[in-house]
């Protein structure tokens, strides 16, 4: 019976050890958020916000061109989140708010730090101001797509 006992305390170690190196190098990539390239000021035509997602959505991959996931995203991710923005008449981001978190504490606060730093967004010049939505579908290496420009999943 000892002999079992200490088999068993082995493998839970091995576990938490592959638990850890699992964890642990993911949680590395959102603890620096990346600098984002700025892109050109421009205006959006869009009359609607649900319109005006697609801009901000190509607004985000040309701020971030590093951290997008190329392809078609594997079947497990790291991390989805429902948020919210909000844009002035100007582009500026007046707030983000996160209406799903994702179930990685640390994608949450990573994602808004990275709308918020890639501001100024396109002008709405139609709607003077724009909330949209969108989904972030993040995998565990700290790269994304926006379900608005997803390329699907495997």
């Amino acid at each position: 019976m000892r002999r079992s006992s200490v088999g068993l305390g082995r493998a839970v170690a091995a576990a938490a050890l592959s638990l850890a190196a699992w964890v642990g190098p993911a949680w590395a990539q959102f603890a620096q958020l990346p600098a984002p390239v700025p892109p050109a000021g421009k205006t959006s035509e869009a009359g609607s916000d649900i319109e005006y997602r697609i801009d901000a959505a190509r607004h985000v991959y040309a701020s971030y061109p590093n951290r997008v996931y190329k392809g078609r995203l594997p079947p497990l991710l790291y991390g989805v989140a429902i948020v919210e923005t909000d844009v002035d008449a100007e582009g500026k981001v007046l707030e983000v708010r996160v209406l799903r978190p994702p179930a990685a504490a640390e994608v949450g606060p990573w994602i808004v730090q990275m709308i918020q730093r890639s501001g100024p967004f396109p002008a709405p010049a139609k709607m003077g101001r724009a909330t949209y939505k969108d989904i972030w579908l993040v995998d565990k290496g700290g790269q994304f797509q926006l379900d608005t420009l997803t390329e699907g999943q495997r």
